[in-house]
């Protein structure tokens, strides 16, 4: 694994660790907590595993019907770059030409993917030359860590919109 393992050039010797730090870092800085925790609230889950059982269960969701997408973990199935097209293709459609996406090229995937979420006001958690050194097996709490981020951007955000809408104009009509 390169000394980058977060966008930004941090370095990193402790490895996986280092990495999943960097990312709550960068996760605070994007106006994120920096901790792995729902942001719902009645019945949300609130331990960790049932927390990443439900984002990947939202991930296999959203990613459904999509060739070459196959979600089952945070890791492999998001090693050729396809599963984070398909996913921000799902919210951006414009943004990304999913039917030219070809699966063995990896590096174009990524780059197709990251750009498109990154111009639309996602945060560039993840670098696309450290997640083509990791292979075929990208350390899944990094995976994890952006896709959450994702969620976030694109289903939180928008009901905390919303929400705020709703309440400033029913205040504007009393």
């Amino acid at each position: 694994m390169s000394s980058r393992n977060v966008r930004g050039g941090a370095h990193a010797a402790g490895g996986s660790k280092a990495a999943f730090s960097m990312f709550q870092q960068k996760d605070v800085a994007a106006g994120g907590t920096g901790k792995v925790t729902s942001e719902n609230t009645g019945g949300a889950p609130t331990n960790p595993a049932s927390i990443k059982e439900r984002l990947l269960g939202w991930c296999q969701q959203v990613t459904r019907g999509y060739n070459n997408v196959n979600v089952t973990n945070f890791s492999s199935s998001w090693a050729d770059g396809m599963a984070f097209c398909a996913l921000v293709h799902h919210y951006l459609p414009n943004s990304i030409n999913f039917d030219a996406l070809n699966p063995k090229d990896r590096r174009k995937n990524f780059e197709i993917a990251f750009k498109a979420a990154e111009d639309n006001g996602c945060a560039p958690l993840l670098d696309v030359n450290d997640m083509i050194e990791m292979g075929d097996k990208p350390d899944w709490k990094c995976v994890f860590t952006y896709i959450q981020s994702l969620y976030k951007h694109f289903v939180m955000m928008p009901q905390a919109m919303a929400a705020r809408a709703a309440t400033s104009a029913q205040a504007g009509n009393h």
